[in-house]
Order: C-alpha cells, then structure tokens, then sequence
C-alpha cells in the first residue's frame, strides 16, 4: 500500500474562498518516503499579515509561483491511486479536493488522519497538535508551518504509527464500512459506540462540556454519523466538527418525543450551531382585556410571552378570520374587537348585529357576559386529551399531555397502569413549553393515529 503525505500553507481557514498557497507531498510505501514533490502556489488573493507570520510566505514569495491550475494534473496523479494521509486529514483533504474539483478532476481516496491515530496508537499525551506529539515522540521538525518541514514530520509519524499498530487499526480504519476516518479529530470513536439506535436528542459538546447543538432522531447512532459524512469545504462545517469533543444523548419513546424534546432543549440552551429552531416563534395572538369603560375587547396582536392570550397563530389572516367569525357568532362589536377601526358606530350597530356597545347604549354588563361567553366557547372547541404511545422499553407507555389546546407536557407511565385513570397520568407528567409547531405535529400525529387518543373531556 502506498501512502501520500499531504501538507498545505492556505490564506485562510477553508476551501471555498481561499486559496493553498505551499503544497508538499511525500509518497510513502509504508517504511519510507520514495517520492517526494514540493511547490509554492500563486493563490492570486492577499495572504493575511497573520498568515505571512505564522508560514513566512508573503506575497512576493508566490508572485512568480505556479498557480494551482498548472500544476492539478501532477497533483492529482500522485494523489489518485494512494491513501491520503495528514495530520488533521479533513481540512487538508477539503482543500486540495475542492481546488481539483474546480480544475476539472475529481478525487475519491481513502484518507488516514494522524491526529486520531496518534491518539489511539499513542495515547495519554498532554497535545496532538504536530508540533507538539513530535516533542514527545522525539521527532525533529524542521520549518515549523512549511508544507514541506510539516510534510516531512508527518511522514516519519506515519512510519512510528504504522510500525507500532499491532492492534491493526490502521487497516480497520480504512476499511470501506468503518466511519472511523469520517469522524472529526477530537471526538472519540467510543462516543459513536455508546449511542443506541433508538428515538432519542442528541448534544453535540465542545471541550468544556457547552453544549454547542442539539438535534432529534429516529435512530440516534444513525443520525449522529450522518453529520461527519461528505467533504464539504465550508469554514461554518469545519469549526462546528472542530468543536466535538463528546456526545450525550436523552433516549425517548418515540420519535415524536424527540421532536418535542429537540424544540424545548434548543429553547433552553440556545446552542450556537442550531438556526432554525430558533427562529421560531408564534406570531400573533388572540388576546382579551379591559378598557378603561369597563369592556372586555379581544384583539389580534403580536405574540409575547407575558399577555392574556385565548390562541396563537402565525398567519394574521388566519387570526382575523377567527376573530370575525367570534364576533358573527356572539354579536360582538366589531369595533371593540378591533376589526373596524371607525370614530363612529361601527356598521354592525346599523344592521342590528351589534348592540351599541361602541358607542355606550349596550351596559358592560350584557356586552361583557356575551364577549365571556364566546371565550367559553372558543375554549371549549380546543381540545383536550391525552395521546398514549410506545416507551422507551417495554414496560412502559409514554404520555403527551394536551389541555385546552395547548400541549402541556409529556412523561412515562408503567405499562400496567390503568390509562383511563387520568389523575395518575397527569402526576407523571413533566411540563414543558408550548407552540403552534409542537401543536401541530401533535394534532397531525393524532390524526393519523386515533387509536392512540384518551379524551379528556
């Protein structure tokens, strides 16, 4: 087997939008380097002052240099047919396969990263950054930050590493089906092995033990690897597997579970790499109080958390529509419920479906016990009941909790507990935060499974 030791000096942290400015390849047959082939590279962006002190390469170094175009083709046929090996492989994998992809060739080899081997061939050390593991290795390296210094120190890792594998984990590794060259650099393969393949939340934790993301899945081993496959070269992918150092994990019930516990866990910890989940929130409410002549007026607002909200939507036509339809019913006036916003009567006092509240011939205690009595009856058509499901083993039953329309919690019951008894039901749920996005993932699961739904009417 034969192996190519790869190191690059870059403008910048990743591929898309910058470019490798010093490439070094060292061909290794397992004891020693037989070939070698080192180049500066014109990267035609500005090399950071950073960057010119850490490497020593500044931009009239590369002026005369061969941009990377000329030189693909000698690149990519010493790469081709060999395993790619460097110290950290995803980010100087990333690199040279997006600026090949951008030359017309395509490369697909297995990778060896000597940041994971090192820490299970040679374990126990302080730091597996390379100049460090080198010190402890007795390793002399050469120009510190040069692809070729590097390149070479990499190489005669490669040799200790292979020399001291006795336990073959160099040829499991490369093994077609082994995620271990997927994984990022700090996270260890047992943090993979301990996760089951059963419905769950998942955490994804930096050094420290913060949580820096939060997902749901179905089979949480599965998911997990998923997030490692592909070579994407953006900057936002390769920080975010940089940060993985452990995985923690809750199991649930269900899949539904998962989702509801995903939802309230970003709430909760605001993880830095969770979007979307973020962003969510309800947008308008239905809303009651009293005015200062003593009328209850509903009204649709902006949702906020603190407010005597009946309902919550994220489409104002839909809110206005209810809103309407509330009015119709109970003969409210329109312009108390702020769906006219006239100085007048409101048209409803002309065509007898509004009492004159508008404008003082109704008292506000006959105005007030018909708007009280359309709050009973939008409450009332909101549902209530208890949605029974699978456990997280078999002797036991899962819980979700709904009440008046709004989800109140969910927990696990034992397997022979009397379901119908919704007292002990209720005692053994945990609450937690409602939305109309756990709302209707609920209604829709209910819908499509009836059998499951204890009324709690």
């Amino acid at each position: 087997m034969l192996y190519a030791v790869v190191d690059i000096e870059t403008t910048g942290g990743y591929a898309a939008a910058h470019g490798i400015t010093e490439i070094a390849i060292k061909i290794h047959d397992g004891e020693r380097v037989i070939d070698s082939y080192e180049t500066l590279i014109n990267p035609h962006q500005h090399i950071p002052i950073h960057i010119q002190a850490l490497t020593g390469i500044d931009n009239q170094m590369v002026a005369d240099a061969p941009d990377f175009r000329s030189v693909a083709a000698e690149i990519y046929n010493l790469l081709k047919d060999k395993t790619f090996v460097a110290h950290n492989v995803n980010f100087d994998y990333s690199f040279v396969r997006h600026h090949l992809d951008a030359c017309g060739y395509t490369l697909n080899v297995k990778k060896l990263c000597t940041v994971r081997l090192s820490r299970k061939i040679f374990p126990g050390f302080g730091s597996y950054s390379l100049g460090k593991l080198c010190n402890s290795l007795g390793i002399l390296l050469n120009n510190r930050h040069r692809a070729g210094g590097d390149a070479d120190a990499t190489a005669i890792l490669l040799g200790m590493l292979i020399a001291k594998d006795e336990a073959n984990l160099i040829r499991d590794t490369l093994k077609k089906t082994s995620k271990e060259q997927t994984l990022p650099p700090n996270l260890h393969r047992s943090e993979i092995d301990k996760l089951p393949n059963t419905p769950g939340v998942y955490y994804f934790k930096d050094e420290k033990g913060k949580v820096v993301y939060v997902g749901k899945a179905k089979q949480l081993k599965k998911r997990v690897c998923t997030h490692f496959s592909g070579n994407s070269s953006s900057l936002q992918r390769q920080n975010f597997l940089k940060s993985i150092h452990s995985i923690d994990f809750n199991t649930c019930g269900t899949e539904l579970m998962a989702f509801i516990l995903e939802a309230a866990e970003i709430k909760k910890l605001w993880p830095e790499n969770n979007r979307a989940m973020k962003r969510f929130e309800q947008k308008y409410s239905l809303y009651f109080f009293e005015d200062q002549n003593g009328y209850i007026r509903l009204g649709i607002d902006k949702y906020r958390k603190n407010g005597s909200v009946l309902y919550s939507f994220n489409n104002l036509l839909e809110g206005h529509q209810l809103l309407r339809t509330i009015a119709t019913d109970h003969q409210l006036c329109e312009k108390l419920c702020f769906i006219q916003t006239t100085k007048l009567a409101c048209t409803g006092h002309e065509l007898g479906t509004c009492q004159g509240a508008c404008v003082g011939l109704e008292t506000t205690a006959v105005y007030n016990f018909r708007v009280k009595r359309a709050i009973k009856a939008l409450q009332d058509l909101l549902p209530s009941f208890a949605l029974i499901d699978e456990g997280r083993t078999e002797d036991e039953k899962s819980c979700l909790w709904i009440e008046k329309g709004k989800f109140y919690g969910m927990g696990y019951i034992s397997d022979y507990v009397d379901i119908n008894d919704t007292e002990t039901l209720k005692s053994a749920i945990t609450p937690y935060p409602s939305n109309d996005y756990i709302m209707n993932m609920i209604l829709s699961h209910s819908s499509q499974f009836p059998q499951k739904i204890i009324s709690l009417v």
